[in-house]
């Protein structure tokens, strides 16, 4: 299911935010620009235009499949797939660590659009939990579910504001996270960028 995290997603425990054809598969466009297919074979590519306005960027994630005449390759991000074998410790009580309402989409779409734009719409909070930090009632630090799989769920939106960095907010969210999912008999796991022999890609294309 790793290798191709959204299909399965899209396929199983978010399939009330997908739109599918065949061996193509989206999230809906108010969500999360990601799409999908069944395998990396031309087939399965041409599911997609279907589900896909021209000219309107999307991401699939993993091997990417021959492309339709017609179809752009933007920009790759080759990235790190890091699956949660321990728990951390336990975040500090000291911290205030709350869990965000859909009153508090828009601060969490604008913090997250400020630190990592690009991948999170005005209703990717809809894909699963999400937890923030307030200081003097900003939110200064996010983080959350995005792609949901049966037993594994993926940690996201992991970013503090530029003027609150250095004080070991994501760590603390992140282990927030990671207590709650392995009480859940869920398995965290996450993307970043980097390279190595067994990277996952985030491929971004329009049509």
């Amino acid at each position: 299911m790793l290798d191709n995290p959204a299909w399965h997603a899209l396929n199983g425990p978010q399939a009330h935010l997908s739109r599918v054809s065949g061996s193509g598969a989206r999230y809906l466009p108010e969500v999360v620009p990601f799409a999908a297919v069944a395998s990396p074979e031309a087939e399965s590519a041409r599911q997609l235009d279907g589900l896909l306005a021209p000219g309107g960027p999307f991401f699939l994630i993993g091997e990417l499949p021959p492309l339709a005449s017609g179809w752009t390759v933007r920009s790759q991000l080759p990235c790190l797939q890091m699956i949660s074998e321990r728990l951390p410790e336990a975040p500090d009580p000291a911290v205030s660590i709350i869990d965000l309402t859909p009153a508090e989409a828009a601060e969490l779409y604008d913090l997250v659009q400020l630190v990592q734009p690009g991948y999170f719409m005005p209703e990717t909070w809809r894909m699963g939990r999400y937890t923030g930090i307030r200081e003097n009632g900003r939110l200064v630090a996010v983080a959350g579910k995005r792609m949901r799989l049966d037993g594994l769920t993926e940690l996201s939106a992991i970013c503090t504001h530029p003027d609150h960095t250095g004080r070991g907010y994501a760590g603390q969210l992140v282990a927030g996270l990671v207590h709650r999912q392995r009480a859940e008999g869920i398995t965290p796991f996450l993307h970043v960028a980097g390279q190595n022999d067994r990277e996952i890609t985030f491929t971004l294309l329009s049509p």
